[in-house]
């Protein structure tokens, strides 16, 4: 799997990100994997390779029929074909060594080559058409914290432990302890490792320190990145004072609720221990007076904070902006890509562009104020296509194209909760059901996915295959020359011959849906027949009644009282019905126990493949912590403004 034919000299490295899924999180993350230095033998086609992801929204009139079954489910299931997917091999003649991936997050159905003809993406469109486009591309994760660990360790999130087994299903704080486990190994780490410059531009939302202020245990830089400039966090409503607060209100509840209990608490039990009626040591006292204090913090910082504590910029290590000057991010974060470009031109590199477009408070520059025909979020949408364009023509400038991959994909839909009154500021995700952070429903997970590499990948093509976020890790670790690690379950799979169209079918039979640890649902692949199967186990209960999300809540739960069990599992078609709006019954499909069958093994075999592991997202892990704040001054007085001077006007 690892092996690859010699060939040395490099190729391009280019990765535009192209905006994915709906959801107000644009934070769309391009990688620019740029000059990957394959130095094994290895017979790649012609010219260099150059790999041109176009991830794309599902295509509503797509051809949704590829199922892929390999296994016999009983005798009657003979008739299920077993592929495997090979490489292919040929003479590569003398070829520049360069890869480069670009990924953009969270656009679902809002660009042009998706269906959409009310925005204008014009720089997104030309990569679709220049490459090739993924209907059927799907996240391992509804929100992003989850999404982006899977995106980055080619793995189901829980099996890093970044899925809640609460609700807490994402990084809360820049000062909390949880996020990606040191222990994870990211593709850029593989690529760091075969001689590539690795950086990321934007957000990270993956955590930043576990023990200490400066242990930086879960940074970017700790995880294969050799540069890193950005938010550590999330772009969130709070960045900017204009805009109402977003910090989770049911979070802050819930915080003040446990502060008043461990108080209360910790009030009586130092009341018995004075009055004698309880034996207590004033050891143990102490630890619940601490915690008890702990989370008054956690939740006081909550209002008026956030922004000092959440809304930083940095670079590497240093936090240059605190808080962040959101007049100035979009400036900053296209020249820093730019700059990363050519810095590396001469030698293979990996740029991970992670915009914080399509998320709301949707900063827009001026000149793209008014521009669309969906208002704030067209206008914003459309800047986010602009800055595609420009790195695409750093790309260009620089004699990179042909040896560069570019991946344009997002990591969740639109979040179809987020409104200000009549406007819509998650984005919409078209015929599909559902939307950010619902588990099983199409519109929460399948979003746009553009690969584009001139003379490696066929130009206009346009796959139905199901694919995932997590097909990245293998792809570009193969295209390097690394090897996968062996001593962990891999989901992904390597995309390359499906792209090329060496193979016919996508490598995936089975894809498990989970909301936080709770599996929501199980997609076959079924690609004898063109049956593309969908079972879903658990559903969200939208309200209000006739909805078509949890409009009362600001987000679908993945438990407890607002989800519906389904005995037996609600059963789609998505081939015929990808807007998930007919479901299939015994008396209504023949097939129908048969496929259920298929699908409850296929979920005891995956089940038998998971550990235990920390939870990353628990309480104690996302709860703010004082002593892990990045601070740029002496805390708690933390405040810069290191980009000041910087000169921004040729951007």
């Amino acid at each position: 799997m690892s092996s690859w034919g010699t060939f040395r000299d490099c190729f391009p490295k280019q990765m535009l990100d192209t905006v994915l899924s709906s959801s107000r999180r644009a934070e769309t993350f391009g990688m620019i994997l740029s000059r990957l230095k394959i130095s094994s033998s290895s017979s790649l086609s012609a010219a260099c390779l150059e790999c041109y992801l176009t991830s794309e929204r599902e295509n509503p009139r797509g051809n949704f029929a590829e199922s892929c079954v390999e296994r016999k489910i009983n005798d009657i299931e003979d008739w299920i074909l077993k592929t495997s997917s090979f490489l292919n091999r040929s003479e590569h003649s003398k070829c520049r060594n360069g890869l480069a991936t670009n990924t953009l997050l969270d656009i679902p159905g809002d660009v042009g080559c998706y269906g959409n003809d009310t925005i204008r993406t014009p720089n997104i469109d030309r990569l679709a058409k220049e490459g090739v486009k993924l209907t059927q591309h799907i996240a391992a994760a509804p929100l992003c914290t989850p999404s982006r660990a899977a995106f980055l360790t080619g793995r189901y999130p829980l099996r890093s432990g970044m899925d809640a087994v609460n609700n807490y299903r994402v990084i809360f704080w820049n000062g909390g302890s949880g996020g990606l486990p040191p222990n994870e190994t990211t593709f850029a780490k593989i690529l760091q490792q075969q001689g590539y410059s690795t950086g990321l531009i934007g957000k990270w939302h993956q955590g930043v320190n576990c023990k200490s202020r400066n242990d930086h245990c879960h940074h970017p830089l700790n995880h294969g990145f050799d540069y890193f400039y950005g938010m550590p966090f999330t772009l969130i409503s709070d960045c900017q004072p204009t805009e109402p607060p977003e910090m989770d209100r049911a979070f802050r509840r819930r915080l003040w609720l446990y502060t008043q209990m461990i108080g209360l608490v910790t009030f009586t039990t130092a009341l018995g221990r004075l009055t004698g009626l309880i034996s207590v040591r004033w050891k143990t006292l102490s630890c619940l007076a601490g915690f008890s204090l702990l989370f008054f913090l956690s939740w006081f910082s909550s209002y008026g904070f956030v922004r000092y504590w959440n809304c930083i910029m940095m670079r590497n290590y240093e936090v240059t902006e605190q808080p962040m000057v959101t007049d100035r991010t979009t400036s900053l974060i296209l020249r820093e890509s730019i700059s990363f470009i050519e810095r590396n031109k001469h030698k293979p590199f990996l740029l991970f562009l992670s915009f914080l477009h399509s998320h709301t408070p949707l900063l827009t520059t001026e000149k793209f104020l008014g521009r669309s025909r969906h208002g704030l979020y067209g206008d914003n949408v459309e800047e986010m296509d602009w800055m595609v364009g420009q790195v695409l023509d750093a790309i260009d400038k620089e004699g990179l194209k042909t040896t560069t991959l570019v991946y344009f994909a997002s990591d969740h839909g639109g979040w179809l909760e987020r409104q200000e009154g009549k406007r819509q500021l998650g984005g919409w995700n078209g015929i599909y059901r559902g939307g950010k952070a619902m588990g099983g429903w199409e519109g929460g997970i399948r979003v746009p996915g553009i690969f584009r590499w001139p003379g490696v990948l066929p130009a206009g093509t346009v796959i139905d295959e199901p694919t995932s976020l997590m097909d990245i890790y293998p792809t570009v670790v193969h295209l390097a020359g690394g090897v996968l690690p062996q001593d962990r379950v891999i989901d992904g799979r390597d995309l390359m011959p499906l792209l090329k169209g060496t193979v016919e079918h996508s490598e995936h039979e089975f894809l498990f849906h989970y909301c936080g640890i709770h599996l929501h649902a199980v997609r076959w692949h079924q690609k004898d027949s063109g049956a593309v199967w969908k079972a879903h186990y658990m559903t969200p209960i939208f309200r209000p009644l006739g909805a078509r999300a949890c409009y009362d809540r600001g987000f679908c739960p993945c438990f407890g009282e607002g989800v519906t069990h389904h005995d037996p599992p609600l059963l789609f078609d998505l081939s015929r019905d990808p807007s998930e709006t007919k479901p299939l019954s015994a008396d209504t499909e023949p097939l129908f126990d048969v496929v259920i069958r298929k699908i409850g093994r296929a979920i005891e075999e995956h089940r038998r493949t998971l550990t235990q592991v920390p939870e990353q997202l628990s309480l104690s892990n996302v709860v703010w912590k004082p002593w892990l704040q990045p601070c740029c001054g002496t805390f708690p007085f933390c405040w810069c403004d290191k980009e000041g001077d910087s000169n921004l006007a040729d951007l």
